[in-house]
């Protein structure tokens, strides 16, 4: 960047109705600046920063970058945008939404960023909760919505920034955080990455941006955390296979409506007995990578378990939504394999009668690399829906169709089908759901649609 980040006063936002986007415009606004913005669908979040009387165009406007100094961006705004093109040819800086925050948080005593393949959303929301227990007043920004603070961010103060850090096309690599949580490691994004392998690297370089004071909490459970157990000496590990694991969890057992208890042990003494209202091991875990970060911040440990106990998940993560004619009805943001194997494994700890998946897949290139494991996992629900590939950013190179995956589940499981639009899928649940049943949408784009439309119209 050309200055200081503190001598920008007119910032133009592209895309800024995004989780991270609107969060930062609405942190800047806070400080007094002056922020526009432009975003191709009208939404919550863009309604609501119009609600603090920021100016915005759905579509584009070119009058709004008239006195403006700074343009902030996506991954996702192309090249030939015309704003972004506009401010490039009239020498107005330019910089993307990743190297702005990193830049931006600078400013803040500690940046705790939380990383991950699987769970950054829980577990930042669950870090957040107890430090907002603690009374720490910690600025937060988180890719999903938490209700102790009404949406996913949260303007605090200065000295303890918690922040939801996302390696795609290596956004975290940007950040200077004083501590970082690593979850674990899988085969995501590849259409920028390529190969796990480089995922690996990614990760390892980002563990590397920590100082030597800077604590370090991994996962030891996943193999693929292997590469990071020796780059730093504030390494804290968690988990619950591993014997080895500093902080460890035993003893689990569930309760009639699938959520898990447990004994914390740190360094084989024992801490305390955690309570949570979210379902699945992979919660323990995200709780167990809470417990470690927080108890390097010398957090009481009863102080964690009270905001754990009090913490229900964030939006869109195995979230339940209500019932419909009996029908329990939940949604997951779930868009991996591995995802969807701990949503299957949520739901089959409750008690129920049949499972529906609703599965739309995101992006054509996550489709075609994960085929045969969505296949898998998904043939193991009772009932599959299959909803048309959700394109995000991409153009359908790869010629994939929703066929293929019918096709490929239904030499598994007999009961699946394609239906398009939502409102049919909707209209052929209503239709063949039971009581006790579970329904669940599956996948990061607005497959959750469904839901609402049954719990609408109920």
């Amino acid at each position: 960047m050309k200055n200081n980040i503190i001598d920008y006063k007119n910032i133009h936002m592209l895309g800024i109705g995004g989780a991270s986007m609107y969060a930062i415009a609405a942190q800047l606004h806070h400080d007094g600046k002056h922020i526009t913005g432009s975003d191709m669908q009208e939404s919550n979040h863009t309604n609501y920063l119009k609600s603090l009387g920021i100016d915005i165009t759905i579509g584009h406007n070119l009058d709004l970058l008239n006195n403006i100094d700074l343009v902030i961006y996506t991954a996702a705004i192309a090249d030939d945008d015309p704003e972004l093109s506009f401010a490039r040819e009239h020498n107005i800086e330019c910089v993307e939404r990743a190297v702005f925050l990193g830049e931006y948080t600078k400013d803040y005593d500690n940046l705790i960023c939380i990383s991950g393949t699987h769970g950054k959303s829980t577990t930042t929301s669950m870090i957040a909760s107890v430090f907002l227990e603690a009374n720490l007043n910690p600025t937060i920004q988180i890719g999903a919505s938490l209700k102790k603070i009404n949406g996913n961010f949260y303007i605090g103060g200065k000295k303890y920034f918690i922040l939801e850090a996302c390696e795609y096309v290596d956004s975290f690599l940007h950040f200077h955080p004083t501590s970082e949580v690593i979850l674990n490691i899988d085969d995501d994004h590849l259409d920028y990455f390529g190969t796990l392998d480089n995922v690996k690297k990614s990760f390892k370089k980002y563990a590397e941006l920590l100082p030597d004071t800077g604590y370090l909490v991994v996962n030891i459970d996943d193999k693929n955390t292997e590469g990071l157990l020796n780059l730093k000496k504030n390494i804290t590990t968690y988990g619950i296979e591993n014997k080895n694991a500093m902080v460890q969890a035993r003893n689990i057992t569930l309760s009639d409506f699938g959520y898990p208890s447990f004994d914390c042990y740190v360094n084989n003494e024992y801490l305390n007995t955690f309570n949570l209202k979210v379902f699945g091991k992979h919660n323990v875990l995200n709780a167990l990578a809470t417990i470690a970060m927080c108890l390097n911040y010398n957090i009481n440990s009863d102080i964690i378990k009270n905001a754990l106990k009090d913490f229900t998940g964030v939006g869109r993560r195995f979230e339940y939504l209500g019932t419909y004619n009996g029908a329990h009805i939940f949604d997951d943001f779930a868009h991996h394999p591995t995802e969807i194997w701990s949503t299957y494994n949520s739901a089959k700890r409750i008690k129920h009668n049949e499972t529906w998946a609703v599965f739309q897949s995101h992006t054509y290139s996550r489709t075609v690399e994960h085929l045969e494991d969505f296949a898998d996992v998904l043939s193991k629900f009772d009932n599959i829906i299959i909803s048309d590939i959700y394109p995000a950013r991409e153009e359908n190179i790869w010629n994939v169709k929703e066929s293929d995956l019918v096709n490929l589940i239904s030499k598994k499981n007999k009961n699946v089908l394609h239906i398009p639009n939502f409102q049919d899928i909707a209209l052929y649940l209503k239709n063949n759901i039971k009581e006790n049943d579970l329904v669940i949408t599956i996948g990061a784009g607005p497959v959750n649609k469904v839901a609402n439309i049954l719990l609408e119209e109920k």
